[in-house]
């Protein structure tokens, strides 16, 4: 080969390799490379549900040393997330249907157990045809909306105390409590009723339910009052008339204009019951302090859960300790439905003077100190949903 031709190969070949040097990115010319993501989350009530969410890159911009750029359009990221939730935000009470109501960890998810036919259950939301429920041992699942249907409100939500294996006090003649306030909370529903006043029950049959549940189902139906039903024991004296108690909420944390409503309620329910029941024979007993009252806790608040609860829930409410059911004279009238309907005529009337007038009752006394711990029940250790 000539020399000529020699050189004529070489210089293309040398020409080439300064090219390829001179055109590569010089990080430290100041030119960066940036890449974000736009990733939303939302995160769901319950940890079974989670989804998928697919979010694409920005464009990656390259900066040149020269200060040409260009764009390359970067591939999606798939990220897993909590769920961009379809939950929506309810209330008011679930009542399932007659064959039950079949009852799930996540909306659509694989069923526990059925909830027994016409149990009330607080809702505080839905999820694409199921709702989330309280349910009376305070478990919180997921309920199919078919399964039932929810009321919305109530003016007035009657607690019928105790039940199911909890049977409250237990007459001489065998008198369960729990079935006592049960016949009167459904008839005192009746008499509001017939005054044009929407009520509900928080226990709608004979099952175990928490205090924390009753008043769960009463806080999401918005009241304007909530009253529980029981029937008394351990008289400490013989009395001319009936021994009734009323309990209102009291305590540090109770707004004193709800304390003032609650006293009022409280009365005017004492008014009519001693009223009514002094229209019958008895060897009445009672509590030497009984009457319209309050009854506070080692902790400043109320003593009783049910109230304690509904307070801080912002409902107002009273307890009522209708007549001694240990006591056999009270109990044989007890045990006559037409004296129970009077008992619940009672409430009612009270409730609806609570309602329309400004009436501010009577019976007020002060309470002597207790030291003794309320009667058991009413938690959750031990507690089944009724199936």
């Amino acid at each position: 080969m000539n020399l000529r031709v020699l050189v004529l190969i070489l210089i293309p070949a040398l020409m080439g390799a300064a090219c390829s040097r001179g055109s590569g990115t010089d990080k430290n010319a100041g030119s960066t490379t940036t890449t974000t993501a736009a990733v939303s989350s939302s995160t769901g009530p319950a940890a079974a549900d989670q989804s998928t969410t697919t979010s694409s890159a920005a464009a990656a911009t390259s900066t040149t040393a020269a200060g040409s750029s260009s764009s390359t359009a970067a591939k999606p990221v798939t990220t897993t997330l909590p769920p961009s939730s379809t939950r929506v935000a309810a209330s008011g009470a679930f009542i399932s249907g007659d064959s039950g109501a079949a009852v799930a960890a996540s909306p659509g998810g694989a069923v526990i157990r059925r909830i027994r036919a016409g149990v009330a259950m607080a809702v505080d939301a839905t999820d694409r045809g199921w709702a989330h429920v309280v349910t009376p041992c305070e478990n919180r699942l997921w309920v199919n909306m078919a399964d039932g249907h929810i009321e919305k409100t109530a003016d007035i939500v009657i607690d019928a105390g105790h039940g199911g294996p909890e049977s409250g006090a237990v007459g001489p003649g065998g008198l369960k409590e729990k079935d006592l306030n049960f016949a009167v909370a459904r008839m005192t529903v009746e008499a509001l009723a017939a005054e044009g006043v929407t009520a509900a029950l928080a226990r709608t049959g004979d099952y175990r339910q928490t205090l924390g549940s009753r008043v769960a189902v009463a806080t999401a139906m918005h009241p304007k009052a909530f009253v529980s039903i029981h029937h008394n024991a351990e008289p400490d004296e013989k009395r001319a008339g009936p021994g009734t108690e009323t309990y209102y909420q009291t305590g540090k944390d109770v707004p004193a204009d709800r304390k003032a409503a609650s006293k009022r309620l409280a009365g005017l329910i004492y008014e009519e019951v001693t009223k009514a029941l002094s229209a019958y024979q008895a060897d009445w007993v009672a509590d030497r302090d009984a009457g319209a009252k309050y009854r506070l806790g080692d902790s400043g608040n109320d003593y009783y859960g049910v109230l304690r609860i509904s307070a801080i829930g912002g409902v107002v409410g009273s307890l009522a300790e209708l007549a001694f059911v240990t006591n056999p004279s009270e109990e044989a009238l007890l045990m006559r439905d037409d004296v129970r309907r009077v008992e619940a005529a009672a409430v009612a009337r009270g409730i609806v003077r609570f309602l329309r007038t400004n009436d501010p009752g009577s019976g007020f006394t002060t309470p002597y100190p207790r030291t003794e711990p309320a009667g058991g029940g009413g938690g959750t250790e031990g507690c089944v949903d009724p199936t």
